[in-house]
């Protein structure tokens, strides 16, 4: 049990932080929060946080039932979301902000909002479609509900990490650099994209497989 745990909690950390990437979401949170003050800026990083954590863990722990109902099979989603992953893992490895993401004309929107914190940055930002689908696939995988608890952890860590680095964002731009994010983008994409051809395999084998 605790092997399985250890096994899974290895997988589900860079997997879920690698998708919600808070550090390529960092130059788009510098541009839609140009015009607010530190504190207003920290207020927004802290309620983006919160509520994207929120959303992850509502679908970790309920997206199952919804899918269920809805008679879509676990295998399905396996292979939808492995697939999904993939194309945010491409676009990561291109150093591009993924258009299952946001796009050009959500950002212009958000640069005139007063308050971005829930819309654009907590959803779709942080917690989009490809997050989502990570973290409900990773809660499939466990057969006990103690092997849930590292996934669930996970979006803790993420998030409070992700807290840290959009409260620092500034920071962050001026050591890494453009360059610097560009590169990061691009390994954490290659890791992504091994994680959703393992979720595309296993959803494929168990749909394919006999029955």
């Amino acid at each position: 049990m605790l092997e399985d745990i250890g096994q899974i909690f290895l997988v589900a950390l860079p997997a879920v932080f690698f998708v919600v990437d808070p550090i390529g979401v960092v130059p788009i949170f510098l541009a839609i929060t140009a015009r607010d003050s530190p504190k207003k800026v920290r207020s927004m990083a802290l309620r983006a946080s919160i509520a994207g954590g929120g959303i992850l863990f509502f679908f970790a722990l309920f997206g199952g039932v919804v899918f269920k109902v809805l008679g879509v099979s676990l295998s399905a989603f396996r292979v939808a979301g492995g697939i999904l992953l993939l194309m945010t893992a491409l676009d990561m490895l291109r150093a591009k902000t993924s258009a299952t993401k946001t796009t050009a004309e959500e950002e212009k929107e958000g640069e005139a909002k007063e308050d971005v914190s829930l819309v654009p940055l907590a959803i779709p930002l942080l917690s989009g479609p490809g997050s989502i689908a990570t973290v409900m696939v990773l809660m499939s995988h466990g057969r006990h509900v103690v092997t849930a608890i590292p996934v669930l952890v996970s979006i803790v860590l993420t998030f409070v990490a992700s807290y840290f680095i959009l409260n620092g964002a500034t920071w962050v731009q001026r050591a890494l650099k453009a360059s610097g994010v560009a590169i990061l983008q691009r390994v954490m994409g290659l890791v992504l994209a091994a994680i959703a051809v393992q979720f595309i395999a296993e959803g494929g084998k168990d749909l394919l497989g006999p029955r």
